[in-house]
């Protein structure tokens, strides 16, 4: 095989996922930034993995330098080939390897890259995909949401994961969180996490758009959280149909902005896979709807878990 014909073939090569995935339709939408928010939220309800996570962090110094990054990880692995997805999943896991953190109740040293903290960090990430999304608007049927569950197993196992131990179903994905649940706690780590989410240091000439647009991105975001998280974090939201209501007021204006405008905006990485695989790998939300009927049985109900068993009805 020549030169010429492995650049062809790198071209070619769909990634993980493919544009026929679930995942692939998934996180092209914009309502994604909220609900990687609700993720950060959600995840440091474990004392450990906020502890971790503060520990080892430049967040406070650089939070939209942290949020891009974020986003930049969760676009390769969706997007790019399976080369640089394994390439840069393996550098993060090597940083991982290295960094400790502090038990905030004994003062045990362990490691962030621990299997129980891994596993929670990548349910709270999923979770907080699929069910803001949903609520938002984003049309996925009972089927597709377990088909993007057991698609994102592979994200698992490139972050240090057995995937044969990752939840693959809405249904085991609600059984985990129940289970889960008393070892959560809210304390001064997720405190400060939650207060700097709602007002994140920031220049003085970006303070204005900061208290008029992220404030409400962040806000938002909280409120998506299931019930169980308002009451540890003591803060109150409302009602979850009314949450539902503004997510579906967010999602529809996100999705006014051309999708082509917003996929040349930073990591853009769906531009390059365009690119790399053709139009026909632009994302577009009538191919999961095409493909409902096969992968739906009939008369399945629309209904997804909020990761403490409480069910939302799929809008639209």
């Amino acid at each position: 095989m020549n030169a010429d014909t492995d650049a062809d073939t790198a071209r070619a090569d769909p990634g993980l996922f493919g544009p026929q995935s679930v995942t692939w339709q998934l996180h092209s939408d914009p309502i994604m930034w909220i609900a990687g928010v609700r993720a950060l939220y959600l995840q440091a309800l474990h004392p450990r993995v906020v502890r971790g996570f503060i520990e080892n962090s430049d967040f406070r110094k650089d939070a939209w330098g942290r949020l891009m990054r974020t986003a930049a990880f969760v676009g390769t692995l969706t997007y790019d080939t399976t080369e640089a997805a394994e390439q840069t999943a393996a550098r993060v896991r090597r940083v991982h390897s290295r960094l400790k953190g502090t038990d905030p109740l004994t003062g045990e040293r362990y490691g962030v890259d621990e299997p129980e903290l891994l596993l929670w960090v990548h349910c709270a990430e999923v979770d907080s995909y699929l069910q803001v999304a949903r609520r938002s608007g984003f049309r996925l049927s009972d089927a597709q949401a377990d088909r993007y569950l057991d698609e994102q197993r592979e994200s698992a196992r490139l972050i240090g994961l057995d995937p044969a131990e990752v939840p693959g179903s809405a249904a085991s994905l609600a059984a985990y969180f129940e289970q889960a649940r008393p070892d959560l706690a809210v304390g001064s780590d997720a405190h400060d996490l939650d207060a700097f989410l709602r007002r994140p240091p920031i220049s003085p000439a970006f303070a204005p758009a900061r208290d008029l647009l992220w404030r409400r991105v962040a806000q938002l975001a909280y409120n998506a959280l299931p019930p169980y998280a308002h009451e540890l974090y003591g803060r109150s939201a409302p009602g979850p149909e009314r949450v539902t209501l503004q997510l579906i007021a967010v999602g529809n204006l996100l999705r006014c902005v051309p999708a082509r405008l917003r996929w040349r905006l930073p990591p853009g990485h769906i531009v390059r896979a365009m690119a790399r695989l053709g139009p026909g790998a632009r994302p577009a939300p009538y191919k999961l709807r095409s493909q409902e009927a096969i992968l739906d049985g009939p008369g399945r109900a629309q209904r997804s878990d909020g990761g403490d068993s409480t069910r939302w009805r799929n809008p639209g």
